[in-house]
């Protein structure tokens, strides 16, 4: 009797944890994943740090920042760090999937992060700040740092800015502060493997299984608390960016930029050269605007910028101006050269196939546009004064000097050097003011 009694409290027990247990994980919060895959800018601060809020509201037991980023803006980098320092909750970035990149800005937010861990085959790096524009080289071998104080004492100014702040986010979890240094003085940049090794980072984890195994029962400080990470097992619910982020976020991509300004440019030269239209120069306007949107978020060069807008100007001034093709191949060649290097930044870029079709389409295009008004400037006019030349027209009355005929249905003042019987078909060749000179057709 007793046996069975035990036998039945076992079996009871294995079913309560049986048919509980799973009930038990699903009522565990999730962790919160948040992606961060695109140039860093206003659109992607926002999506972060408003992603970060809505983590902690929810009472999140962590969030994993998964990033893969060129960089982006010094401004929009800050306001993520900020975020970051300032959560309540865990906040694990993880640099992935393999071949991702935590590049410049990417860099700062990594170190920036509780947790810092990357995925195999991940780099990061390269973390020197750079103004719009770029700066230009010396050709010398003296190293960065004099370089930029000979060069430009701001830059100067940027870089130790720079070089202290990133410091201050390694020493404040523990990294290597002096390679962070490096990262920014140097543009140093390391693999996953290397990073690990210099304890730049925290971990490598190739998925995130992995990774919620490998910081589970890891410490880690928010603000002036320590907190336990319990991640074993822990459910992860990806958060999707809404249409108004995915947008923004479309527009900062360097080749979507590229062809805005294309169209914006195209849009207003094809109004002021026909103007009434009213749709192309709305449109152009429209995508001008949208690109400037995206160029004060890329690192743009106004050397490419130039030489592409002067391109297509050399390009426009070839239907203008008799130059014997100069001016139309030089604009070709400066647009070209300006496409490639528009983007000052070694991990943006204009594709190159993209370069080329649209070098091929404008060199099409304008040279069409040439053609058409080349040929429109050999047609006779046919309005105004000069739209009477060569036209027809009928003797009224005889006369032998001055009279009139009809032209154009209308009756016009005329004279001729040899007489005139009504009826005549005579032909304008000349005209001073109202006055119409003729010559008789002759009939065969």
């Amino acid at each position: 009797m007793c046996n069975c009694s035990i036998i039945r409290a076992v079996l009871a027990s294995w079913l309560v944890s049986v048919l509980f247990s799973p009930l038990a994980a699903e009522m565990k919060s999730p962790a919160i994943l948040v992606e961060l895959h695109d140039v860093i800018g206003p659109a992607s601060q926002d999506w972060v740090t408003r992603s970060l809020e809505s983590a902690e509201q929810a009472g999140a037991p962590l969030v994993i920042l998964r990033m893969d980023t060129p960089g982006g803006l010094d401004f929009s980098m800050r306001k993520i760090i900020a975020s970051i320092l300032d959560a309540n909750i865990p906040i694990v970035t993880w640099v992935a999937p393999a071949g991702a990149r935590a590049a410049s800005a990417g860099t700062y937010i990594l170190l920036a992060s509780p947790v810092a861990a990357m995925a195999p085959t991940t780099h990061l790096g390269a973390a020197t700040p750079v103004r719009i524009g770029g700066i230009p080289d010396l050709p010398d071998s003296r190293s960065a740092d004099e370089k930029t104080v000979a060069n430009d004492p701001m830059q100067h100014k940027m870089i130790n800015d720079a070089a202290a702040y990133i410091r201050g986010l390694a020493e404040r979890h523990g990294r290597n502060a002096q390679w962070a240094e490096y990262a920014v003085r140097e543009a140093g940049t390391l693999t996953a493997r290397e990073a690990l090794q210099k304890n730049v980072i925290d971990l490598i984890a190739a998925d995130i299984p992995e990774l919620l195994q490998k910081i589970d029962g890891r410490k880690v400080s928010l603000g002036h608390v320590d907190t336990v990470l319990h991640t074993q097992g822990l459910p992860v619910r990806v958060v999707e960016p809404d249409w108004r982020n995915r947008l923004l976020s479309m527009i900062a991509d360097p080749n979507v930029a590229y062809i805005l300004l294309l169209i914006g440019i195209y849009g207003l030269v094809f109004e002021f050269s026909s103007p009434g239209h009213i749709v192309p120069g709305i449109a152009g306007a429209i995508a001008l605007l949208l690109a400037a949107y995206a160029f004060q978020v890329l690192p743009v060069s106004f050397t490419g910028l130039a030489l592409l807008v002067v391109g297509l100007v050399f390009i426009v001034a070839e239907a203008f101006v008799t130059s014997g093709g100069a001016l139309g191949i030089g604009g070709l060649i400066a647009f070209v050269l300006g496409s490639i290097i528009l983007f000052d930044d070694e991990n943006i870029a204009v594709s190159l196939p993209l370069v080329g079709g649209m070098a091929l389409a404008a060199g099409g295009f304008l040279l069409w546009m040439v053609g058409e008004l080349v040929l429109l400037r050999r047609k006779r006019a046919v309005t105004g004064a000069e739209g009477m030349l060569s036209e027809v027209g009928t003797v009224q009355r005889r006369f032998s000097h001055r009279g009139w005929v009809r032209v154009h249905g209308e009756s016009w003042r005329a004279e001729s050097d040899r007489p005139l019987v009504k009826g005549q078909k005579v032909r304008v060749v000349d005209i001073n003011g109202l006055v119409l000179k003729v010559e008789a057709i002759e009939e065969s």
